[in-house]
């Protein structure tokens, strides 16, 4: 099952200087982070922000090209964890066909940003690796809640530290404090 989910915050975690986005739940307190990359941060950030530019970025020329062929960027779903890396589809509705396409989840939600295509999670996916967060946590800046400090090295999306399991993840993400968290700036 898909459970719907948006973007809570982006942040920097302060142990590694890695960007933080947390994805939550639309109707419910589970929260979801994945480490991503200073480029895709920086791209989500700006949609964020929404600066706009001239002249189309990375994100937004892949936009560009599947409106051109005649396609819509529909919704994109954030598929499962394997061996600590988060896997993406991007789904596109071009007439009658449905299009599925293989993507990191950090672009696939700056491609969503920019289209305001509907984000999803597999919901075993937010069981193994989400956390639940409290009001309080929750009632934070919209841009700085949430952003987790990770420590011991959750891993990017490129492959490197990763906490042993998602159980010790979760403790981990449950033990930070507010004043753990860095604002990510592009």
């Amino acid at each position: 099952m898909l459970i719907e989910v948006k973007v809570q915050s982006l942040g920097l975690d302060r142990a590694s200087n890695t960007p933080v986005v947390i994805l939550r739940e639309l109707d419910g307190e589970r929260v979801l982070p994945i480490w991503i990359g200073p480029g895709e941060a920086s791209a989500i950030a700006m949609q964020l922000a929404e600066m706009k530019f001239s002249r189309p970025l990375t994100h937004d020329l892949l936009l560009d090209v599947v409106r051109e062929m005649g396609g819509e960027m529909t919704r994109v779903v954030i598929t499962r964890v394997a061996d600590s890396t988060y896997y993406a589809e991007l789904v596109i509705q071009s007439g009658e066909e449905t299009v599925t396409v293989d993507a990191r989840p950090s672009d696939s939600i700056a491609v969503a940003l920019r289209s305001d295509a509907r984000i999803f999670a597999n919901e075993d996916l937010l069981e193994r690796a989400s956390i639940e967060i409290t009001e309080e946590e929750a009632s934070g800046d919209p841009t700085a809640m949430g952003q987790a400090a990770a420590e011991e090295g959750e891993e990017d999306e490129s492959g490197e530290d990763s906490f042993a399991d998602a159980e010790e993840l979760k403790e981990y993400l449950r033990r930070l404090n507010p004043e753990d968290f860095g604002r990510f700036s592009p």
